[in-house]
């Protein structure tokens, strides 16, 4: 089932490629402001994503040996069969290869507890890493808003990039912003918040003189 994700997300992001081509294309009159990140750069380095990578390693560590053990237990009871099948009667064989068949089914349903599509390892990375990645993706958008970039492209992905002017580089913007204090974050947002808020006003008044302008235009006409 992996190879599935894998296949939908290369095709994922080939769309995104070329809705990206195409904005390109539409807007060719107007100058686009372009930005890109190295995702892999950022996630290493933040030390929360670190530490969970640890942990992460760790885990999957313990359940390697696990199944190593049963591996192990199952080869050993494969191996003495096969010494010992010439001394043995045909229900005692049928007997432990049963046997062996059920530690063999155990231990695929243990595999794919720990390493199946929604296991404890996607579990356990959902609770550890998804958070971090959404915090990446938070300040992504914000810096996104404040600087007004048009596209964004993680060069780290499987979208082809032959070339990246560093001057372009937001990944370390991006990192301290992070990094900031949560006090330091909130004030940034509010700072935010106002200047949208600002804008918003500026457009009403401008709307506002607008329609005024046109009742005087139509006054005077008549």
């Amino acid at each position: 089932m992996a190879w599935f994700f894998q296949i939908k997300n290369k095709m994922i992001k080939k769309v995104i490629l070329l809705i990206f081509i195409a904005s390109g294309l539409l807007n060719a009159q107007k100058p686009q402001t372009i930005a890109y990140i190295d995702m892999e750069y950022i996630l290493e380095s933040i030390p929360a994503y670190e530490e969970a990578q640890r942990k992460l390693e760790s885990k999957v560590g313990q359940w390697r040996q696990n199944i190593e053990k049963r591996e192990v237990v199952i080869e050993k009871l494969k191996s003495d069969l096969a010494d010992e099948k010439i001394l043995l009667t045909d229900d005692l064989i049928l007997e432990k290869k049963e046997d062996i068949y059920i530690k063999e089914v155990e231990l695929k349903k243990l595999e794919a507890r720990y390493f199946g599509v929604e296991g404890s390892l996607f579990e356990m990375r959902q609770q550890l890493v998804q958070p971090i990645q959404d915090e990446v993706y938070n300040a992504i958008q914000i810096i996104v808003k404040k600087k007004r970039y048009d596209f964004v492209i993680d060069r780290s992905s499987d979208l082809i990039l032959l070339h990246a002017n560093k001057k372009y580089d937001i990944s370390k913007i991006v990192i301290a912003y992070i990094t900031k204090s949560k006090k330091e974050i909130k004030i940034e947002e509010a700072k935010l918040k106002k200047k949208k808020s600002k804008d918003a006003l500026q457009k009403r008044i401008e709307a506002q003189k607008a329609r005024r302008a046109k009742k005087e235009s139509k006054v005077i006409h008549r």
